[in-house]
C-alpha cells in the first residue's frame, strides 16, 4: 500500500490545475506585420495541439515533483523489524555439579543442565502451538533480546544478546558440564551485567541458574556476588536466581558450601528486587520459568517498525524527464513561429 512520509505536501497538487490553465492562456510575443490576410489560405497548423501537450507535460512534471516532496514509499511486508521488548541475559552454571542426573522429565532422567536447557528452550521459543502436551504453555519471547553466559571457574559469552533465537538455542544445546572444581558466580554476574549494559531496551533482566554452589575464592572482578547484585540494583536490573540443586534431601544439601551458596542466591535476588526460586525437579523448573515469563510481560510496551521502499527518487526523475521532454519538443517538433 502506497504511503507518504510528508503527506502535507500533497496539498500543493491543488496549484497544478491553475498553473496549467495559466500556461495555456498566456500570450506569446508576436511579430508586427501590416497585413496577415495572405496567411489565411495556409492549412491549419498544430499550434493549439502543441500548446496543450506542452502544458500537460509541464503540469505532469510539477505533479510528480509535488509527489516526490511528499515522500512516497511502499512497506516491505517481508521485513518486519520488531523492536526489542526487553533484554534478557541468561547466566547458566555449567560446573560439574550441574551434571548430576537427578531431574525427571516425563519419566526421562536428565541432568540438571539438560533440564535447564529444555526449560529455557520452552521459555524462549514457546510451545503454545503444540497440542496434546502436558507442559505449561509458553508464548515465547520473539521480540526480546536474549543472550547466554555460561560459567564454571570463569564465565564465557556463549551467545551475545540477539533476536536470532534459533542460533541462541543451538548454542545453548551445545553447552556441557565443565571439568572444573570451582564455581565462580561473581564474575558470571559481572559479565552478564556488562553484556546488558549496551542493550537498547529500557527493561533489562538477568536470570541466574545455578545449583547454589559458589566456591571461587579469588574472582577476577574482585567482587562478591552481593557486590555484583548491588551494582545490578543501581542499574535497575532485577536478578531472578534459580536454584537447580536437585531433589530435596540430596546429600549435598547439608554441605556448608551449598548452604552458603543458597544464601548467596537469595541475597542476590533480594538486593536487586528480583526473586529467588527453588527448582528441585522438572515440574518446578517449568513453573519457575512460567512465573518469570508472566512477570516480565506485565506493563512492557512493544512497538513494531517496518522497512520501506522509498519512491521519491522515481517521481523526482520522472518530473525532470517530463520537463526536459516538454522543453525539447517545444523547441523542435512543436516549434511555433510567433
Amino acid at each position: 500500500m502506497l504511503r507518504f512520509a510528508n503527506p502535507v505536501f500533497l496539498t500543493l497538487l491543488l496549484v497544478v490545475p491553475p498553473l496549467v490553465w495559466r500556461w495555456l492562456r498566456r500570450r506569446r510575443s508576436a511579430l508586427r506585420y501590416p497585413d496577415t490576410g495572405w496567411l489565411s489560405g495556409l492549412p491549419a497548423g498544430r499550434s493549439l495541439w502543441a500548446a496543450r501537450c506542452g502544458a500537460a507535460l509541464r503540469g505532469a512534471a510539477l505533479a510528480c515533483l509535488v509527489v516526490a516532496l511528499a515522500g512516497p514509499r511502499w512497506p516491505d511486508r517481508g521485513s518486519r523489524i520488531p523492536t526489542e521488548g526487553i533484554a534478557i541475559q541468561m547466566v547458566v552454571d555449567a560446573s560439574p555439579s550441574m551434571g548430576e542426573r537427578d531431574f525427571d522429565w516425563s519419566g526421562l532422567p536428565l541432568t540438571r543442565l539438560e533440564a535447564a536447557q529444555k526449560a529455557f528452550r520452552l521459555f524462549v521459543a514457546g510451545n503454545s502451538d503444540i497440542t496434546g502436551n502436558d507442559e505449561p504453555r509458553f508464548e515465547g519471547r520473539p521480540n526480546d533480546l536474549i543472550g547466554l553466559v555460561t560459567f564454571g571457574d570463569r564465565p564465557e559469552v556463549a551467545c551475545p544478546l540477539t533476536l536470532s533465537h534459533a542460533v541462541l538455542l543451538h548454542l545453548l544445546a551445545r553447552v556441557e558440564p565443565l571439568r572444573v572444581s570451582e564455581t565462580n558466580v561473581s564474575d558470571a554476574l559481572v559479565l552478564g551485567l556488562h553484556r546488558l549494559g549496551g542493550a537498547r531496551p529500557k527493561r533489562k533482566v538477568l536470570i541466574l541458574l545455578s545449583d547454589g554452589e559458589h566456591n571461587y575464592l579469588a574472582p577476577r572482578s574482585e567482587w562478591t556476588p552481593r557486590q555484583a547484585a548491588q551494582v545490578a540494583a543501581n542499574l535497575g536490573i532485577p536478578i531472578y536466581a534459580i536454584d537447580a540443586g536437585g531433589a530435596p534431601g540430596a546429600a549435598d544439601d547439608a554441605n556448608p558450601v551449598r548452604e552458603q551458596g543458597i544464601r548467596t542466591l537469595k541475597d542476590v535476588a533480594r538486593i536487586t528486587g528480583g526473586q529467588y526460586f527453588q527448582a528441585r525437579d522438572a515440574d518446578g523448573l517449568l513453573a519457575v520459568y512460567r512465573d518469570i515469563d508472566k512477570r516480565e510481560r506485565e506493563e512492557i510496551e512493544s512497538f513494531q517498525y517496518r522497512r520501506y521502499h522509498e519512491g521519491f527518487t522515481w517521481f523526482a526523475v520522472a518530473a525532470f524527464v517530463l520537463y526536459v521532454t516538454a522543453c525539447v519538443l517545444e523547441r523542435t517538433v512543436w516549434l511555433r513561429v510567433p
